[in-house]
């Protein structure tokens, strides 16, 4: 062996000494490859990420729309818990006449500048009768969200458990409550809650009535919603472990796939509100909702449409609380549908 072949072998050692090196460097990356997906592939399988209380309000807060929404919002919501108490205050009533406050020579338009506003009536009173229009306003904005709460809930209420049995039950029952959500959709409510509304007794409560009738032809959306979450959720990993553990179907529906569509739900239900407001006074402004003398803003704004030249506050009132009150809520529930949408953290993230 000559001495110029030692350094060749010398260096072949090197070279599988190198080579190894590659090979174990390689080999950690596939490695780290694998486990991070394998940790991606269980973040996946696991549970839906729910966001805290806290995360949800700092987005909420930062979207100024939103905040709009919920300051008027709120403010809706507290007048009309108090509108006992605002109207002790003034010292009137939402029923009691007040025929000396009304020119009965021009048809009965109210006496003084802006529809009789004084200290004693604070938005003026309603022509013909002279009743207090502040007390009818905030005893309408009781009415009017009282109506849309309560028919939210039975919307809400009726579309998730639909939901959940269209999407946990068999094919048969899928496509059976499938094509009942479709017939619910597509059925012309206005037309039917029209003449519902005109054959039920007027002994039954109407605002009472008004809550079922709107829930019962409200809820399709919801349960479309609930049946789509409920078809992602079902196969996760979470949910078979539950079902290998012994979980009822029950169980399995309301702790395991629920809080997945919590979300989804709320969002929607935020919706429904101003939706359900606008109903509420198109059925009252076609005269077949609340009847008189308990008062609401759609009804106001029946009776307000002859009125706009003689006294144009009494149209104005209600109709700009009434737009007000819907474009707050609508605000709010795109403020709250976003603060709560994983997909949307980071295009959050962007903006700020």
């Amino acid at each position: 062996m000559t001495r110029s072949d030692r350094p060749a072998r010398g260096t072949t050692p090197g070279r599988a000494v190198g080579r190894g090196e590659e090979a174990i460097a390689v080999g950690a990356q596939v490695g780290t490859a694998q486990v991070g997906t394998a940790g991606v592939g269980t973040t996946e399988a696991g549970p839906p990420p729910v966001r805290s209380a806290r995360a949800v309000w700092r987005r909420v807060v930062a979207d100024r729309p939103a905040v709009f929404g919920m300051v008027f919002a709120g403010l809706a919501v507290l007048v009309a818990l108090a509108a006992p108490l605002l109207t002790m205050l003034e010292g009137q009533d939402p029923v009691t006449f007040h025929p000396e406050l009304v020119d009965s020579a021009r048809g009965g338009v109210p006496l003084g500048s802006f529809g009789g506003v004084s200290a004693d009536h604070w938005l003026g009173v309603e022509p013909q009768t002279g009743r207090d229009l502040f007390a009818r306003t905030v005893y309408g904005a009781r009415i009017s969200l009282l109506v849309a709460v309560g028919a939210a809930v039975v919307q809400v209420g009726l579309g998730v458990l639909l939901g959940l049995a269209a999407g946990l039950g068999g094919r048969w029952l899928d496509n059976a409550l499938g094509r009942l959500t479709d017939l619910v959709i597509a059925f012309p409510s206005l037309i039917f809650s029209v003449a519902l509304l005109a054959i039920v007794p007027d002994s039954f409560p109407r605002p009472l009535l008004l809550m079922l009738i709107m829930g019962m032809f409200g809820w399709g959306g919801t349960a479309r919603i609930v049946r789509g979450q409920v078809l992602s959720l079902r196969s996760r990993d979470h949910v078979a472990a539950a079902r290998l553990a012994g979980a009822t179907p029950t169980r399995v529906a309301f702790r395991e796939i629920l809080p997945g569509v919590v979300a989804p739900v709320l969002s929607y239900a935020a919706i429904l509100l101003p939706s359900n407001m606008i109903s509420e006074a198109g059925l009252s402004f076609l005269g077949v909702g609340v009847r008189p003398p308990t008062p609401s803003w759609g009804q106001m704004l029946s009776k307000a449409t002859t009125w706009f030249r003689g006294d144009p506050l009494y149209v104005l009132v209600p109709a700009t609380l009434l737009f007000l009150t819907v474009l707050s809520f609508s605000l709010l529930a795109d403020g709250l549908r976003t603060a709560l949408d994983p997909r949307a953290t980071g295009v959050a993230r962007r903006a700020e």
